[in-house]
């Protein structure tokens, strides 16, 4: 069973629906803390701020749920999943995230039109991800982005894909079983659905 972590944030219905259409059999969306600890794999999706997001999942008592199983089965981090994986968030002044990953998230310069909103291309930065993660996926492929900040990890080895949107930015990390990226999979058609499909067979 795949658990898309809601928390009342994020387009949890298309994420869903792309997933089964990428061939998964059981898609839960759900914020009990029991389904996410028997899930095969989770899926953290989330559109918006992080201030709110991280309010949201103490509320619901996920965040201690969502760090001890990071690493214990396949995970996938879509958008503001990615960002919430981080140290701490300039949003809003300083906005404490989940700390899985040391680093943090930055807004774009102002002189760009933000939010970032369409296709831009990925450069794949990391051999093995091109045979697990990007399995099938071209360099340079377009895939579609909505989104104002993007992360600066600190440990540089978990980078597996960058874009450039005025300045290059980390579009995709991975480490063990965890994977996360800063565009919209679901709304990415055929690449997109590849992507899901490769997280599925995991």
């Amino acid at each position: 069973m795949i658990a898309i972590i809601d928390y009342g944030m994020g387009n949890l219905r298309s994420v869903a629906k792309a997933l089964e259409a990428a061939g998964a059999k059981n898609v839960k969306v759900t914020s009990s803390a029991g389904l996410i600890l028997r899930a095969d794999k989770l899926v953290l999706p989330g559109v918006g701020a992080m201030q709110e997001a991280m309010r949201e999942l103490r509320k619901l008592r996920l965040l201690e749920v969502i760090k001890k199983n990071i690493f214990r089965k396949p995970f996938l981090g879509i958008c503001l999943g990615l960002q919430l994986l981080f140290s701490e968030s300039q949003e809003g002044g300083k906005v404490r995230g989940l700390g899985i990953f040391k680093g943090g998230v930055k807004r774009f310069s102002r002189k760009l039109k933000v939010p970032q909103m369409g296709w831009n291309q990925i450069r794949i930065k990391n051999q093995e991800s091109r045979i697990k993660n990007f399995k099938n996926i071209p360099d340079n492929s377009y895939f579609y982005f909505c989104h104002s900040y993007y992360v600066i990890p600190e440990d540089k080895s978990i980078i597996i894909a960058t874009t450039d949107y005025g300045r290059e930015f980390v579009s995709a990390i991975a480490k063990d079983n965890l994977f996360a990226c800063q565009f919209h999979p679901e709304k990415s058609q055929r690449l997109g659905l590849r992507l899901l499909e490769n997280f599925v067979k995991i």
